[in-house]
């Protein structure tokens, strides 16, 4: 498997006769004659062995660097052969102690992939935890919740966009899976980490137009133009735009988005720099939102057809994201770089949006499906900054070889909201049915006197500083690595209080506070058994900010001090050439928080362990078969809880089997660049208190798709694609995690044509 590290390649020259050699060597035996040609003639002249050493593909940084072209993708397209991992660099995924996967901008393309959480619907231990069409990404990666505002742009944290990434500028997207307090800048969720990596102006020309049509009504055209300038294209700039507006499969629901990137940079002898600047708005009319049954013991209802949408017509979401990020290499020596990153970010939104009760204590002989309706209201800003200072070192010491990484970070996120009063919340609240929905008529609810955008003041900020060293120590021809290292963090967490009328803590103050340090520390071991087989281990801890408490909890949105946790991980690689094959058995502990039944206060004061086994695959299988995907059991199981309660049970919303596989196939036998497709997802059923009395059931979805590839006029590429989403039209809850049921889209069609010029 190609490594992202530079090409070491050795040139013998030995003169004329070398010439005659290969010139006398016959076709297609030019293997056969490399032991011949070695033996030179007594007549001829050899010359010094010349070492010529570059940095690989083109555009690709040194092995101690990250900034140009990403990793090469691994055969098939599908996957890169390499990632980044944090302080550490880009590394080989094959060859590294760690899980990680990076999906590449072709299959970004080729599954018509609108924001992150199409791509890791690829990856069986992710799971998405939102509701279909509503304003925001969020996911559950090993049993774990991670949210969207912990995603990492260019190895960044709190500059991607908090509610959802969209991926019109994006070239890879990255999951690291588990605790990564290391790898990640001392900032992440323990489930894992996503990385988005931009874009950048390749050394060929991009000019790409892509209109696409989604249901009900939606068109969505889009362009990536790239290029670049100088005597030895040192220059480069590459711009992605977007505009997507019409109704979607969701009855009433109206969507518009405008996403644009802007990606510049610079690589010379020895100097990296780059640039990112990105925007996008979304506006969403009546947005779907999220289903909670209250009262315990409640038997969990089917979910709803994926079209019926029970928001009124008046309720809205709408958003803006600004960001900037900057970073600039610089290679010491052949061996050395020293490195600088930053970034800002800006996120406001302002919404009417209503939230679902099954089984509400106010509902008067309830119907199957009956719910009580509740209306939300509170404009918000989220700003991120980040920065990051390091070097990365290769060096030997005798026969062990190392790649030292320094590096020192900080992140702060703030958010800020309206002083609010839930009394002047004059929205009245009713019952409605998840199946047959009842709405508000006349004119909708008056907004007067409650806070806009302009009366924002703050309400919570989270502080993480962290400095981290590591060595990873290579013996015998690489075949045995041990990386060695920690980072020591530091995160502070404020919250102010925005509702009058509470006596302690007046509006404006601060009303929590919590600060904690220390060393995480972080281990693995690679063991090459053979050139495609590698065994290897980790043990990693990691300082997580505190959780938030639910809405549903009388304390919601405290949020609490921060938590460590520590993960065990064993595994094997194997690259069978154009194929891949990755287990991992590993082991995860988290202090967790509940809401107690009785006092309805959220509180941690338990212990999460989730163990798994993951099973994956990638790569061509044969030279028109493409698979991707895997297994994964889990037994995520509630350790410890409020005196032994529900010690031993399973922790609610997370299946123990999760399924994923896609899968091209060519068909060259019906015409040149046709392409099958397909993809099953399966999740199993879950736990949805943590008593285990309610159960929500498992889901299947199918996919089915095909696109053609010809060369169009003046011999330009062009590329038409279709895909169905769901084709069975399956009902089902996508997510019963959280205390929340989130129901998964219907039938969805998308038709694309794609044109390169």
């Amino acid at each position: 498997m190609p490594a992202p590290a530079p090409v070491r390649s050795r040139l013998v020259l030995m003169g004329a006769s070398f010439l005659a050699i290969a010139a006398a060597a016959p076709a297609g035996a030019q293997d056969g004659s490399r032991a011949r040609a070695n033996a030179a003639p007594a007549n001829s002249v050899v010359l010094d062995t010349v070492v010529v050493e570059g940095s690989g593909a083109a555009g690709q940084p040194p092995a101690t660097g990250t900034l140009g072209q990403p990793p090469a993708p691994y055969a098939g397209g599908q996957v890169a052969t390499g990632a980044r991992l944090g302080a550490l660099g880009n590394r080989d995924t094959l060859e590294t102690p760690f899980s990680v996967t990076g999906f590449t901008e072709k299959l970004i393309r080729d599954q018509q992939a609108r924001t992150i959480a199409d791509v890791v619907l690829n990856d069986p231990s992710v799971r998405n935890d939102a509701p279909a069409f509503s304003e925001r990404d969020s996911f559950f990666i090993r049993g774990f919740s991670v949210v969207n505002l912990d995603t990492a742009y260019d190895g960044l944290f709190y500059l991607a966009n908090p509610r959802r990434s969209f991926l019109e500028g994006i070239e890879r997207v990255e999951v690291i899976k588990g605790p990564s307090a290391l790898l990640n800048g001392g900032v992440g969720r323990v489930g894992g980490t996503i990385n988005l990596v931009p874009k950048r102006a390749t050394d060929q020309p991009i000019t790409r137009l892509t209109t696409t049509y989604l249901s009900d009504s939606q068109l969505w055209p889009q362009f990536d133009i790239g290029r670049r300038y100088g005597p030895n294209g040192e220059w480069g700039v590459r711009v992605n735009g977007s505009y997507r507006a019409g109704d979607t499969a969701l009855d009433r629901n109206e969507t518009e988005v405008t996403v644009g990137s802007l990606g510049a940079d610079y690589r010379g002898e020895r100097v990296r720099a780059s640039i990112d600047l990105n925007h996008s708005d979304q506006k969403i009319d009546a947005p779907t939102s999220l289903f909670n049954a209250a009262a315990p013991g409640i038997a969990i209802p089917r979910a709803p057809s994926g079209r019926v949408n029970t928001s009124n017509s008046f309720e809205f979401i709408d958003s803006t994201y600004n960001m900037a990020a900057g970073r600039v290499e610089f290679d010491v020596t052949d061996d050395t770089t020293i490195y600088a990153a930053g970034g800002v970010s800006r996120y406001r939104e302002d919404f009417i949006t209503s939230s679902y009760t099954i089984g509400d204590s106010r509902i008067r002989n309830p119907r199957p499906g009956d719910a009580q309706i509740d209306f939300g209201f509170n404009p918000q800003e989220i700003e991120g900054r980040s920065g990051e200072v390091g070097l990365r070192s290769a060096f030997d010491t005798g026969p062990v070889g190392h790649q030292i990484s320094v590096s020192a970070s900080s992140a702060r996120n703030e958010n800020h909201r309206g002083e609010f009063n839930p009394r002047n919340l004059r929205f009245p609240s009713y019952t409605t049915n998840i199946y047959d929905p009842t709405f508000l008529v006349g004119n909708p609810p008056s907004l007067a006197g409650l806070p806009t955008a302009s009366d924002l003041i703050p309400f919570a900020d989270i502080l993480a500083n962290s400095l981290a060293l590591s060595d990873t120590l290579s013996f015998g021809d690489d075949r045995f690595q041990l990386t060695l290292g920690g980072r020591y963090q530091e995160i502070r967490s404020r919250g102010f209080n925005t509702r009058p009328g509470i006596p302690t803590a007046p509006v404006g103050a601060q009303n929590y506070f919590y600060e904690d340090s220390r060393l995480s520390p972080a281990v693995g071991a690679l063991v090459r058994v053979t050139e495609q087989l590698s065994v290897y281990g980790n043990y990693i801890e990691a300082l997580n900010e505190g959780p938030t408490a639910p809405s549903t909890a009388l304390n919601a949105n405290e949020i609490f001090a921060p938590i460590v946790s520590k993960q065990k991980e064993v595994g094997v690689k194997y690259d069978f050439g154009t194929f891949g094959f990755t287990s991992a058995l590993f082991e995860i502990e988290l202090p967790s928080g509940f809401t107690n039944p009785a006092t309805r206060l959220f509180s941690v004061d338990g212990l999460q362990t989730n163990r798994g086994l993951e099973l994956s695959m990638f790569g061509e299988v044969t030279e028109h078969l493409r698979l991707l995907g895997g297994v994964t059991f889990l037994e995520a199981e509630l350790t410890r809880t409020a005196g032994g309660r529900f010690d031993g049970n399973s922790v609610p919303g997370v299946p123990k089997t999760a399924f994923n596989l896609y899968g091209e196939l060519d068909l060259p036998w019906i015409t040149q660049g046709l392409t099958a497709t397909g993809r099953v997802v399966y999740s199993s059923g879950t736990r949805y208190d943590q008593a285990n009395t309610q159960r929500v059931d498992g889901w299947t979805r199918v996919d089915l798709g095909a696109r053609y590839a010809f060369t169009g006029p003046y011999d330009k590429p062009v590329e038409l694609k279709a895909q169905v989403e769901n084709v069975f039209n399956e009902n089902y809850w996508a997510s019963s995690a959280r205390g929340f049921l989130a129901a998964g889209a219907p039938r969805t069609v998308l038709v694309s044509a794609s044109f390169e010029f």
